[in-house]
């Protein structure tokens, strides 16, 4: 393998030299050697330092960004987790088609219980509120101021919700009965199919 030489320093010439020429070289060589630095380091690192300040930076404002949707996303689900324990306990006081049956059974011993006649127990059609809709039951009963006093209380404490509306009270000459007609209403909850099917009767009507 050849042998690489160097080239030499002529340091006896240099030594020759006036003061000032010996100080312009040095200060041509140190001037070069800062231009070879510049261009050869330090430009290149820069550049490379400036490049990754400025992904640093992104990766500083993503990371604050999902720290914020974190945060968000923590508070959302606490919201939604609230939201369903109140649509399901609002959901109980609202029965379904199957439980109507059942809680109009409830409605007439209620009355029977306490001792009222029922001369009428006619429910309606239905009406689609939204997400609920309303049954009307037309009530006619025949019974004593106290015992139809009871029905109502016993109606109101029904575990599902019950209304009512329009009560008018007739009483009967030489007796202590009372005739009492009302509008009571109650509610279903209108889910899925259900309710779509419900929206397109009352839009057809």
């Amino acid at each position: 393998m050849k042998k690489i030489e160097l080239p030499k320093i002529p340091f006896e010439k240099i030594g020759a030299l006036s003061r000032v020429h010996r100080i312009l070289i040095c200060a041509a060589t140190f001037l070069l050697l800062m231009v070879g630095f510049y261009f050869l380091i330090y430009s290149p690192k820069s550049e490379e330092i400036a490049r990754l300040s400025g992904e640093y930076s992104k990766l500083q404002g993503e990371l604050a960004k999902a720290k914020e949707q974190a945060r968000n996303l923590a508070r959302l689900e606490k919201d939604l987790k609230a939201a369903e324990i109140e649509f399901k306990k609002a959901k109980q006081l609202l029965p379904d088609k199957k439980e109507i049956s059942q809680l109009l059974e409830g409605v007439t011993m209620a009355g029977k219980s306490v001792g009222l006649e029922f001369l009428l127990f006619k429910p309606g059609e239905e009406v689609v509120q939204g997400f609920y809709a309303e049954i009307p039951i037309t009530i006619k009963v025949n019974g004593s101021y106290h015992n139809t006093a009871l029905f109502f209380d016993k109606v109101s404490k029904l575990p599902r919700i019950v209304n009512v509306f329009d009560i008018k009270i007739k009483g009967e000459k030489k007796s202590y009965m009372l005739t009492t007609s009302c509008i009571a209403k109650t509610y279903r909850f209108i889910e899925g199919s259900d309710a779509a099917s419900s929206k397109g009767k009352n839009t057809k009507q």
